[in-house]
């Protein structure tokens, strides 16, 4: 069985997944874009030895900051993983919607499609590529990133209908906004005091400008407070803002590309939204 423990930030994924894994005595994998890296602990709110109460985790820091590790590389480690746990529960948790879904679903491209910019290639070229592969382009010769953007996804062979795995759940677990914006914004607090700003120092101070330190919410928005463009309020401000902006993205991405079972959750008393959880599934295997 494996059991998708999924939503927007700060809903309560992690001690979700844990209490699952305690009942359906599982391993647990991370499903989050940001979490497979080294380092970024606080700024991802990465579980940690204490949350795991023991139990076996994968896919997290498994990546260096200096790595570009891809959606192409996650559903290839995910799908080695639940090959090697054929025969065990597991609970993948994590929200980062495009990456569960290609490793559950029928997501076919090659690593060449990632992060192809078919610098060798003139504009004429990929046009001519699209036109045999697509039939029919509604992209001018001129525009190149266009083409680019239009080719790599041309690349990609997905069929978002057809799940490769049986007996799986996906759980989504939601908040009224107000209150999951307000958790949000607690949970920046709670990140600083925790030693977030040091973190992320740690990675200025040694020259890191990667891919995975200005994709990750709440380490551009330091670097910028570093590089003396906003003061360290603004920065704060920045961080809550795009936090909130992308629990609500989330929300629209998993409405739209996944068939989620939603959950509101019990913040007073988590436990009773763990057994509606456990019901629901009980009552479907």
């Amino acid at each position: 069985m494996i059991i998708v423990v999924c939503g927007p930030t700060g809903v309560g994924k992690t001690k979700m997944s844990v209490e699952l894994a305690k009942k359906y005595d599982a391993v647990i994998i991370n499903g989050d874009a940001m979490q497979v890296y080294k380092g970024l602990d606080i700024g991802t709110a990465k579980v940690t030895e204490e949350e795991k109460e023991g139990i076996k985790h994968y896919l997290f820091d498994v990546a260096s900051v200096d790595d570009n590790y891809t959606v192409y590389d996650y559903q290839r480690d995910l799908r080695a993983l639940l090959e090697k746990f054929h025969d065990r529960n597991v609970i993948i948790v994590g929200g980062s919607g495009l990456y569960i879904k290609a490793g559950l679903y029928d997501y076919r491209f090659t690593e060449e499609s990632t992060t192809n910019n078919y610098d060798d290639k003139s504009n004429k070229e990929l046009y001519e590529m699209l036109l045999k592969r697509d039939g029919k382009i509604d992209v001018h010769i001129n525009n190149r990133k266009r083409l680019v953007r239009k080719l790599n996804r041309v690349n990609e062979d997905f069929n978002g209908n057809k799940l490769l795995y049986k007996d799986t759940f996906f759980i989504g677990l939601t908040a009224p906004r107000e209150v999951l914006y307000e958790r949000i914004n607690k949970r920046v607090d709670m990140m600083v005091k925790d030693g977030l700003v040091d973190e992320v120092k740690k990675f200025y101070d040694e020259g890191i400008r990667t891919k995975a330190i200005y994709t990750g919410i709440g380490y551009k928005e330091l670097y910028s407070y570093f590089d003396g463009d906003i003061s360290l309020d603004e920065a704060l401000d920045l961080i809550r803002q795009r936090s909130r902006k992308y629990a609500k993205r989330q929300y629209t991405w998993f409405n739209h590309q996944m068939d989620i079972n939603w959950f509101n959750v019990n913040f007073e008393d988590f436990s009773k939204t763990v057994d509606e959880v456990i019901s629901f599934i009980e009552a479907k295997k």
